[in-house]
């Protein structure tokens, strides 16, 4: 099998803070700008994103890219609490209007990491009450751009926001707190809830689903009951609370070996990475899986997969050997409905900076350039052909 089914949705990524640059009003802006966190520099203008939108949007249909996954920046849209910026929903309404002017699906993100200063300070997702303020935000930006959204996901990776925020102490706000990961687990999916049902109340049969970050999670040497508990508080919880979606979004980059005392680290031989991580676009196709039986069926969208790369040749590779991964998945019966790569252009990524580049189109640094690479030119005539070459 080498074809795609008609009607499969190819598509690459973005994220607000991470392109648009100048979003100072958010947890992140603060956090980057914290000594103390280990962020190695700041967003800054970051890709400009947020004035070159039409250019950029234009740049990937001639690509041959047929959706474009982008987020909302909360904090421009309601400033301070009950405060709405009109100019702000606007620009989101012209990005998506954009998008069908070029012949692309706009997917629309409503929270991609980034939450407004004014609701971190009352405790953020540790805050029960931050629950209800994203499901009114979901109803105010639904209400102004329902009708041109193709799809929508509510909370990008609620599972790296708890354990990274909460857990690891690496994303804002900066807690290690095991009880407090399980509470703020549990706030997210209230929140993924209360606001799908916004969404579909003001946009009606949009599909709606939440993205969620997967590994290949893998037992090493007695590790099975270890792997099993990680799994269950990083995936099985968010997957559980999908079963009602329209979808769910599957976002994978690698695999995560797991002994019985814990992560390990990658396997001595195994290629790794700039991110660090195992070079292992298999995994793609393993969680695939996994989140078609958890959900007991929920279709998947992938929305987030690729890798950060100097080696332009190692993302063709890469790319290839997942989309070989989802053809198989396919032709077993699971119903996926695009791919999605991560991500469009080089961007800011969160605390590592702009040092790894996930990108299939380069961004310098100095003069915001944006140069097309091999590897984007290659998926772009996949997607157009809809299938792998023999």
């Amino acid at each position: 099998m080498t074809s795609f089914p008609e009607g499969f949705v190819w598509g690459t990524a973005t994220a607000a803070h991470q392109v648009d640059g100048a979003n100072w009003n958010n947890d992140w802006w603060e956090w980057e700008h914290d000594p103390s966190s280990p962020c190695v520099e700041s967003s800054g203008d970051a890709c400009d994103h947020w004035h070159r939108y039409p250019d950029d949007i234009r740049m990937l249909a001639d690509l041959g890219f047929g959706s474009y996954r982008f987020s909302l920046e909360w904090s421009r849209i309601e400033p301070e609490e009950g405060e709405w910026s009109a100019v702000a929903l606007d620009h989101y309404r012209r990005v998506c209007a954009t998008c069908h002017e070029e012949g692309i699906r706009p997917v629309v993100t409503f929270h991609h990491f980034t939450t407004p200063r004014w609701a971190a300070a009352e405790g953020g997702w540790a805050e029960p009450k931050t629950a209800d303020r994203f499901a009114r935000f979901c109803e105010h930006a639904t209400a102004h751009l329902g009708d041109l959204m193709t799809a929508a996901c509510t909370i990008n990776e609620p599972n790296i926001v708890a354990t990274m925020g909460f857990l690891a102490g690496v994303f804002p706000p900066g807690k290690r707190d095991i009880e407090l990961r399980r509470r703020v687990n549990d706030i997210l999916i209230d929140a993924h809830r209360k606001g799908a049902d916004a969404i579909h109340a003001g946009a009606g049969d949009v599909p709606v689903g939440l993205t969620l970050s997967m590994n290949d999670y893998q037992a090493v040497d007695g590790g099975e009951s270890k792997r099993d508990r990680i799994r269950h508080t990083m995936e099985d919880v968010y997957l559980e609370a999908a079963r009602d979606d329209d979808f769910v979004g599957v976002q994978c980059y690698t695999r995560m070996r797991v002994g019985p005392n814990g992560a390990l680290p990658p396997e001595e031989g195994v290629e790794t990475t700039i991110m660090g991580y195992e070079f292992w676009p298999e995994a793609l196709e393993a969680t695939i899986r996994r989140a078609w039986e958890v959900t007991e069926q929920t279709p998947v969208l992938v929305t987030e997969n690729g890798i950060g790369t100097d080696d332009d040749t190692r993302r063709v590779a890469y790319v290839e050997r997942a989309l070989r991964g989802v053809l198989r998945c396919l032709g077993d019966g699971i119903d996926v409905r695009g791919y999605t790569y991560w991500s469009a252009m080089d961007n800011f990524e969160w605390a590592l900076g702009y040092r790894p580049t996930f990108g299939l189109v380069a961004v310098d640094r100095t003069t915001l350039e944006r140069s097309p690479k091999p590897s984007g030119l290659w998926l772009g005539d996949i997607a157009r052909a809809n299938a792998l070459s023999d």
